[in-house]
């Protein structure tokens, strides 16, 4: 199912709450927006919060002739989506799963969803470098183009997990794309001016001694908090954001990489 993937791209952190899904997702709205058609698969099997941050709550999985059928934000089918919170009866039920449970829904979500010819297909990982990671790594061996993206948030506990994260990807030969440090400051929404709630640079203290790319700093923005729940890009509702540029750059980045098809950053 993953033949007709041209470019795989994986949100990884060390540490739960760093805003891994806001990133994903953020990321699979603006490819949509810049004319890329993209998946986006949820493997946060306890916590699966892609339906609810892209308005899909209500939306069920289906079983077709080629396996299952994505639930798609648009009529265009620029972009689809799954999570296991399409397979809940409600939010707050509970997976409840062994680690064998776990990796079995993990590999059906990777080789029996349809999802027909993609740009790019972004998976919202959860945090650690456990039993689905390996199940990750393991299933997207035949993708010639793949990378991670690592997420952080400026203080020193987030910081120390990424750096596992660095190791696991050294590891198990993923690319690294980079380092996007997330809630780094806060920024008014009436005069933008950014205060450091938290302390700030550490991701990018740790991408210069990893020696790995700095992709951006993504502040806390009111504005963007209220896109959660509706699923709206930054980079249409509010383009002249930080979070908005952030976003665009990356997507520029990919683009020019992919232009000279030379596999990862």
């Amino acid at each position: 199912m993953l033949d007709d993937v041209k470019r795989v791209i994986l949100v990884l952190s060390g540490k739960g709450g760093v805003g891994k899904s806001t990133v994903s997702t953020q990321l699979a709205l603006t490819l949509k927006e810049r004319g890329y058609k993209v998946g986006l698969l949820d493997i946060d099997l306890c916590g699966p919060s892609v339906p609810y941050l892209l308005n899909l709550e209500d939306q069920n999985v289906h079983q077709g002739p080629q396996g299952w059928v994505p639930v798609y934000t648009d009529a265009d089918q620029k972009l689809g989506v799954m999570s296991i919170g399409f397979l809940l009866s409600s939010r707050n039920d509970a997976v409840v799963w062994r680690g064998p449970k776990k990796t079995s829904m993990i590999k059906q979500f990777l080789e029996d969803v349809y999802w027909q010819e993609l740009d790019y297909l972004v998976i919202d990982t959860p945090p650690g470098t456990s039993d689905e990671h390996i199940t990750v790594m393991e299933n997207l061996r035949q993708v010639p183009q793949c990378s991670a993206i690592l997420v952080t948030t400026p203080q020193q506990v987030a910081i120390e997990d990424v750096r596992k994260e660095i190791t696991f990807c050294r590891k198990t030969g993923i690319p690294i794309m980079g380092i996007i440090e997330n809630m780094s400051g806060f920024e008014c929404p009436t005069c933008s001016e950014c205060t450091n709630i938290f302390s700030s640079g550490g991701g990018k203290s740790l991408a210069e001694y990893a020696k790995i790319p700095f992709l951006g700093s993504v502040p806390i923005d009111p504005r963007v908090g209220k896109l959660a729940g509706q699923g709206l890009a930054a980079v249409k509702e509010l383009p002249e954001s930080n979070t908005s540029k952030v976003f665009s750059e990356l997507v520029r980045l990919l683009a020019d990489n992919d232009n000279n098809s030379n596999g990862s950053l």
